[in-house]
């Protein structure tokens, strides 16, 4: 054991060289690294670190989902969901909670205590329960908390834990190359004892944004990371991660140190818990996002930003050009890594990660056909002033109600479609509680909110949302019952396995197809989409399956017994055709 965590400390002291390098900070390195090992009370519960070992399997699926989303009377929203998921969620075995912490706005992610649960949602007690039941992903609001946190109150008296938290700058500093996804002045200027001081907000001034150059920051955030393992949490979500690090007149994202940081929390976190998760939440463009890997030593899995707009974007034009060569072009990732699949969330579709993979043309068509079903535009303002379009807030259900073209009778076609091909893709698939009961765009809440992303944050009543999954007429019903089938049958195959091999089939451009086989090379599943509105046909020849094996498409459950026919495949239907 002596030897294990002398080893970790020696890596940990090379991290903190690497982070602070230039930064006089009041500690050796070494006694930093010390400390956070205790912080993380690794002496007691020290694992076997595996390298690139894959802690997941075909059978992960994680549900996302506000503490809130179902809320019955007289009874915490935290209990409530959890008996939700337990009626209804079964074929689901990993549970993403938005924060669930006490926030100021922007629906939890202005944190103003990490240590405490929001009393209108529950206790730790019900967080714990959840995870003992399911793996539980909670989220690391590491970039920014709450002007309204303790923190924030002893920065603004100058004495106090938190009172050299935050990061400041001048109004005349060199800021223009900051990128940033507001619009709102990246400054906000605060009256301290210590007079004016110009706090960073990356995205609100409610949200202030850390100064890690100070290492009672990292302690502090350890110490959170601590908590959290300690309540059940098994993934970690690093929220907005890639503006941690700030340097005046540079870009302040995807900086080097940030980097760093992520690669000590994995090391941290790791040795604590051998088979805890970190997934990197970084809503920027696609080779950008790809950096957050590392060499298999940083992110365990990064959101796959890039696949929500140009999947959409397939659906409603009928064509699977951009979404078939950005395929092609992505790595898979090597053991020890894997993508986190997704289409909706809380948030809305972002269109950096489409920056580069899509034509101007085609994210403003893709813009157009979205405020067309609903849908709201939030922008961000460019190095050069312009307001450029950033996110599209609409629910899923109502953003594939129709194509270009406008609305049509296939809208549950499509949704069903664009899950199929998540479902079965590289990765690790996330899916919003929304989805999986086909709620619509809330204007109601949009209009009280007036903030366009409370468009896709609806709140179901309990008896409300249980009535409808009651009537099997319902459209609520239908889409839980197709989800469920189609999860049941994603979670049976090895072949869906995370890390399993994965190659993209030409098809054409209304025929979308990859081919996936399984690390024992015992099952290959050919998925093959129809993502247009008319029948296609699909030559079985062109699959060059083996005629020994028996091929059976696993969603109809039909046997295909003539190698040279020609399947008809409706709109918008999906095969997965497999040897097993």
């Amino acid at each position: 054991m002596a030897t294990v965590i002398e080893a970790l400390q020696q890596k940990l002291t090379q991290q903190l060289d690497c982070i602070y390098q230039g930064i006089d900070i009041d500690m050796q390195t070494s006694e930093l690294a010390a400390q956070l090992i205790e912080i993380m009370r690794i002496t007691e519960y020290c694992q076997v670190v595996e390298p690139f070992a894959n802690h997941w399997s075909e059978k992960d699926i994680i549900m996302i989902t506000y503490g809130d989303s179902i809320l019955k009377s007289n009874e915490a929203p935290l209990t409530t969901l959890a008996k939700f998921i337990d009626s209804y969620f079964n074929c689901i075995n990993g549970v993403h909670i938005l924060p669930f912490f006490p926030y100021s706005s922007d629906d939890g992610f202005a944190v103003i205590d990490y240590s405490s649960v929001n009393e209108g949602l529950g206790s730790w007690a019900d967080i714990s329960a959840i995870a003992s039941k399911r793996r539980l992903m909670a989220d690391l609001v590491i970039n920014h908390c709450s002007s309204r946190s303790l923190w924030f109150e002893n920065f603004i008296k100058g004495e106090g834990v938190g009172h050299d938290y935050f990061f400041c700058a001048q109004p005349d500093d060199d800021l223009s190359q900051v990128v940033r996804p507001r619009t709102s002045p990246l400054l906000r200027p605060t009256e301290t004892a210590n007079g004016l001081k110009h706090v960073w907000c990356t995205f609100s001034h409610d949200q202030v944004d850390f100064d890690f150059s100070n290492p009672k920051v990292l302690q502090e955030f350890v110490t959170i990371i601590r908590q959290y393992l300690d309540a059940g949490v098994n993934i970690f979500r690093l929220d907005a991660v890639a503006f941690l690090w700030k340097i005046v007149g540079s870009k302040s994202i995807n900086l080097a140190q940030t980097h760093e940081v992520v690669r000590l929390l994995r090391t941290l976190i790791e040795h604590a818990q051998h088979d805890a998760v970190i997934i990197t939440e970084t809503n920027i463009p696609n080779t950008q996002n790809l950096t957050y890997f590392g060499n298999a030593n940083e992110a365990h899995a990064i959101y796959n930003f890039s696949l929500p707009p140009l999947l959409i974007n397939t659906l409603i034009t009928g064509s699977c050009l951009y979404l078939k060569r950005w395929l092609m072009s992505m790595p898979p990732a090597q053991d020890g890594t894997t993508y986190f699949n997704f289409i909706a969330s809380h948030d809305g579709v972002g269109l950096r990660p489409a920056e580069g993979l899509l034509e101007e043309e085609e994210i403003k068509t893709l813009v157009d056909t979205m405020e067309m079903f609903g849908g709201k535009i939030s922008c961000r303002t460019t190095e050069t002033g312009e307001q450029k379009p950033y996110e599209m807030n609409i629910a899923l259900f109502d953003a594939l109600q129709g194509t270009t073209k406008g609305k049509d009778t296939w809208g549950l076609q499509r949704f069903l479609c664009a899950h199929s091909i998540m479902l079965a893709l590289e990765g690790i698939p996330g899916i919003y509680i929304h989805s999986l009961l086909g709620t619509r765009n809330d204007y109601e809440k949009l209009a009280n909110t007036s903030h366009n992303r409370s468009i896709n944050r609806h709140r179901w009543d309990f008896d409300q949302i249980t009535a409808e999954l009651s009537n099997h007429a319902s459209e609520h019903a239908q889409v839980l019952t197709e989800m469920t089938k189609l999860i049941n049958l994603r979670t049976q195959q090895v072949a869906f396995s995370p890390n399993a091999t994965q190659f993209t089939l030409h098809l054409g451009l209304q025929l979308f197809g990859f081919w996936r086989q399984s690390r024992n090379r015992k099952q290959s599943i050919f998925c093959i989409s129809n993502i247009s509105d008319q029948v296609m046909d699909l030559p079985i020849s062109e699959l060059n399956l083996i005629i020994t094996e028996t091929w059976t498409d696993l969603i109809s459950g039909q046997e295909i017994t003539d190698l040279t026919e020609t399947i008809a495949l409706q709109p918008y239907q999906t095969v997965w055709i497999s040897n097993c």
